[in-house]
Parts: C-alpha cells; sequence; structure tokens
C-alpha cells in the first residue's frame, strides 16, 4: 500500500498520464513529474493502480477513439493522429487488442445500431444492448 505522499505523486502522474494522453509521452517524463526514478514510479504505479503506466495510457487513447470513431467524422488515421500515435498500425493493432475488433468495423457497427450516422449510440441504444452487440 502506498503512503499518503506517495500516493499524491503516483496520481499526480497518473493525471499528468490523463492531461496529456494525446501527445507523446515517456515513462521519464512521466515520472519526473511525479518526482520519482522511472524504474520506482513504474513499479509503484503499477501496485498501486494494478496496470502499468503505459497500460493506462493505452487505455485512455482507445477510449478516447472510440468517442471518436462513433461521434465524429475524421478518418481512422486522423482519429489515430488526434489520440497520440504516429503509426496507423499501431493504433490499429492495439485498438483490435482492446475492443476485440479494428478501428473501422468498430466504427460501421456501432454507426449501423444508431439511426443517425455520427452519432452517438447510447442516445438510440440502451447501452447494455451495444455492449452485449459488441461482445463486452
Amino acid at each position: 500500500m502506498a503512503t499518503n505522499y506517495k500516493f499524491k505523486r503516483l496520481n499526480a502522474g497518473r493525471e499528468y498520464i490523463a492531461g496529456n494522453y494525446h501527445t507523446p509521452l515517456s515513462l521519464s517524463d512521466i515520472a519526473q513529474y511525479a518526482h520519482m526514478s522511472p524504474y520506482h514510479f513504474l513499479r509503484s504505479f503499477k501496485d498501486t493502480y494494478g496496470e502499468t503506466p503505459n497500460e493506462f495510457l493505452v487505455r485512455l487513447r482507445v477510449e478516447s477513439a472510440k468517442k471518436m470513431l462513433i461521434t465524429e467524422n475524421f478518418s481512422v488515421s486522423e482519429v489515430c493522429e488526434k489520440v497520440g500515435y504516429i503509426s496507423l498500425g499501431s493504433f490499429s493493432s492495439l485498438f483490435l487488442k482492446q475492443t476485440g475488433m479494428a478501428p473501422t468495423l468498430y466504427r460501421r457497427k456501432l454507426w449501423a445500431l444508431s439511426a443517425e450516422a455520427y452519432r452517438f449510440p447510447s442516445q438510440a441504444i440502451p447501452a447494455c444492448y451495444a455492449y452485449h452487440f459488441l461482445g463486452k
């Protein structure tokens, strides 16, 4: 269990990631922001939150990408860049790993559930149905 002081520093690092997920981030930059060594920050972050800083970053980026794919008319490449990835291949692979489907297929399936394109499906259908449909 992290001490209160250590928890505050870890939380500062976590908030830094959340506020800057769309930019290139390195472990050393995040750890420096939290006033910890990179190794100590990584180990403490994993022990406290149950995921590494990179896993947290990927999760934030994919969640943001999911929202953009169904609420905006950006191309997959544009979404990729807006959430902080340079490589479309890396983005697509991580998105597939996190959601179980490619970004384009994810967009198509959710748009098919909605009466209007670019409208978030939860406004049109219950979220439990959408999650069931997507196999969550």
